[in-house]
């Protein structure tokens, strides 16, 4: 995949959702720049002020815990305005990237004193439990286990075979009417694609800083 960084684009300016991706900035819009890979193409408005922190010192309680269930993650995306379709398809997120065993080891009966969680395939508990064999918090492991280099609909697929590796994922299946947008995203890429750049526009206006808030930067590479 090829993308580039541009810093001279129009206030509404043109965003390419890829739709092969190995870096999970290849979808991130930044105050002043904007990453452009080959994909589908969806607008996003830009304009917007941004913090002087960041990292994950500063998210402020903001990213739901990897234990959480569905009635959780709602209200925790209803406090940003995102309702619960939003919730689902921004969870797609999780095609690419990975997390360290920490955030899922109590899921593996190797590293636990109780049974392996009910709704992980026993198959991927071994596979996992291999892996996480080690020193905290052990190495990364992709998110989705069936394209995790791709920005597809590979990662409900992964639900749909228990395959979920962190347990607020997996959650999704343990209610009617997100399961029912899991399969469908299973099912039908473009959907999913549509749906997931609609719910990014949609965050995009979340928390935006205006006036004195923030800062515009001239440089997108530079905090």
């Amino acid at each position: 995949m090829n993308a580039t960084f541009r810093n001279d684009l129009s206030p509404e300016a043109s965003v390419q959702l890829g739709t092969r991706a190995s870096d999970p900035s290849c979808l991130a819009v930044l105050a002043g720049g904007t990453v452009l890979p080959a994909g589908t193409g969806t607008r996003f408005r830009r304009g917007g002020g941004t913090g002087a922190c960041r990292g994950r010192n500063h998210t402020g309680g903001n990213l739901p815990p990897p234990t959480s269930n569905v009635n959780q993650l709602t209200k925790i995306f209803a406090s940003k305005g995102l309702n619960q379709k939003d919730m689902v398809t921004l969870s797609g997120a999780h095609t690419i990237g990975g997390s360290h065993c920490s955030s899922f080891s109590s899921r593996l009966q190797t590293l636990s004193p109780t049974a392996p969680d009910p709704t992980m395939d026993p198959g991927y508990v071994a596979q996992l439990g291999q892996q996480c064999a080690g020193a905290s918090p052990g190495p990364l492991v992709p998110m989705d286990a069936v394209t995790p280099n791709t920005f597809d609909e590979g990662f409900y697929k992964g639900l749909m075979a228990n395959r979920g590796l962190l347990a607020s994922d997996q959650e999704l299946l343990s209610d009617g009417n997100t399961t029912l947008q899991v399969v469908t995203y299973a099912n039908d890429l473009a959907t999913f694609q549509s749906d997931f750049a609609a719910a990014m526009v949609k965050m995009g206006y979340v928390g935006v800083l205006t006036g004195s808030s923030g800062k515009i930067r001239a440089n997108c590479r530079v905090a």
